[in-house]
């Protein structure tokens, strides 16, 4: 189940949602088995950002290339074959609640499986991939919990299925929105761990959007900063000074602003409102 890190390069990405600009000329360059955390306020643009990472959205201009081959250039399978070399933790897990754990990680690699071996899969799994289910829970710490319905799960338990359901499409790369941002403290703290560690062990590249500045430096040896979509830090997290972080989580607007007219003022009239 080893697999090699993947290699992520983003070149002059930029992303507008009808009038508003996302990403703003973004370039990273990720190696295999790098370990990055994104932070920056949120709407900075982090999960624009690792959504076209993962072709889940399009850069309105640049490229995102996996392992040296531009995703736009990808014909349809193997677009869906490069999705399958990119693991993605959703912030709110996107896990089916009726179902149990056991069928929620075998989700994960329905996309590399013909519908007739997926459904097979999902209703009747086989011993092997049974047995490669509870590994991958116990990796997460939870194999007792592999016939549980998901929905009686704890937030934390639910958590750590997500994490098992994107190990096991085996992925090169592991992307992670915000995967603490419903839990407490201690056990944000051990999550992070573990998914460090995974990757570690697997080789994986890792990259991850936090607002934790602390698990940040204490856990990525790299850090890339956001504000209004542009890149403003990308360093070793080591090397944050208290002025960057200052730029990157002040709520005040860098660029200067004036009150915005009245109506009157404008000489349209009418009412406010």
């Amino acid at each position: 189940m080893t697999s090699p890190g993947g290699h992520l390069s983003i070149e002059d990405v930029s992303v507008v949602f009808d009038t508003v600009t996302a990403l703003d000329r973004i370039s990273l360059d990720i190696k295999p088995g790098e370990a990055v955390a994104l932070v920056g306020l949120s709407g900075a643009g982090k999960t624009t950002l690792l959504n076209t990472c993962n072709a889940m959205t399009w850069p309105t201009s640049g490229s995102v290339a996996i392992d040296g081959k531009d995703l736009s250039s990808m014909n349809t399978n193997e677009l869906k074959m490069a999705r399958m070399r990119i693991g993605f933790i959703h912030q709110r897990f996107s896990l089916v609640p009726n179902l149990r754990v056991i069928q929620n990680v075998v989700i994960g690699r329905l996309g590399a499986r013909s519908l007739i071996g997926g459904a097979r899969d999902l209703l009747y799994p086989s011993r092997e991939v049974t047995e490669q289910v509870y590994d991958i829970l116990k990796s997460v710490g939870i194999p007792e919990k592999i016939y549980e319905r998901t929905d009686r799960l704890s937030g934390g338990q639910q958590q750590r299925v997500a994490i098992a359901r994107a190990l096991f499409q085996n992925p090169h790369i592991l992307l992670a929105d915000e995967p603490i941002s419903s839990v407490d403290p201690a056990r944000a703290e051990a999550t992070i761990a573990l998914m460090k560690d995974i990757c570690v062990s697997r080789g994986l590249t890792l990259c991850v959007s936090l607002h934790n500045l602390a698990l940040a430096k204490a856990f990525f040896p790299r850090m890339v900063a956001l504000r209004n979509g542009r890149v403003i830090f990308d360093q070793p997290s080591d090397t944050l000074q208290p002025s960057e972080i200052e730029e990157i989580f002040s709520l005040v607007d860098e660029s200067p602003t004036s009150i915005p007219r009245s109506p009157q003022e404008d000489g349209l009239g009418g009412r406010f409102g």
